[in-house]
């Protein structure tokens, strides 16, 4: 992991001062209709939204097998005794795994957006103007990492190592989704080369913390 952070910090430092530029002008001529699409069906909102969704159907069905424990000493009803009935029941699903992939993926990734302040290429088109402005809260400003990458990324590499024998489609199509932010004039390269370590570190820690997780609470 250290190399990898070496490796991408050294990319991302020669797409700033390099081949961003010219890379962004080649790739912009592959804009297509399927862009648009991934730009909506991969967003981080939506993975976390789906992710929840197939969770607490994951819990639904785990409810109707065993008795849910929503009751505390008192026997009342109780949130604290709800969660822990509701983690120690889905803890080990994938929904799970990518669910929390995704979410540390995405308050890295928007806490350095922010800290960042990249403007997106929207001003070098319009403009010629390339930049940084600092811990800016403004969607133009925010182009660094790429968060739809950072999230398809966490999402789609945890899949992938989860699950093995799909690995190979899982890991192209993120690879595929970074690509199209720069198609369709989203994000430089070295936003989504960035995007793509923060996905892929989220990914490996989550589901070694999981995993161990897993273990402590199966005991």
């Amino acid at each position: 992991m250290a190399w990898a952070a070496v490796i991408t910090a050294l990319l991302v430092g020669l797409g700033i001062v390099w081949f961003d530029e010219p890379l962004y002008l080649f790739l912009r001529n592959f804009d297509c209709g399927l862009w648009r699409i991934f730009d909506v069906v991969f967003d981080a909102k939506i993975w976390i939204i789906v992710s929840v969704v197939v969770l607490l159907a994951f819990y639904i069905k785990k409810i109707t097998k065993s008795k849910p424990r929503f009751r505390n000493e008192k026997q009342k009803f109780s949130l604290i005794a709800f969660g822990r009935d509701f983690i120690s029941k889905t803890h080990n699903s994938y929904a799970f795994f990518v669910l929390s992939s995704v979410l540390a993926a995405s308050v890295v990734g928007k806490i350095l957006k922010i800290v960042i302040g990249r403007m997106r290429p929207v001003f070098f088109e319009a403009l010629d103007k390339t930049g940084f402005v600092p811990f800016s809260t403004d969607w133009a400003f925010n182009s660094m990492p790429s968060g739809h990458t950072f999230a398809s990324f966490a999402g789609l590499i945890m899949l992938g190592l989860l699950a093995p024998k799909i690995k190979w489609f899982t890991w192209s199509l993120a690879i595929i989704i970074g690509v199209s932010r720069v198609c369709v004039g989203a994000h430089w390269p070295s936003d989504v080369i960035f995007g793509a370590f923060i996905g892929m570190v989220a990914a490996d820690l989550v589901k070694a913390g999981l995993k161990h997780y897993g273990a402590e609470i199966d005991k």
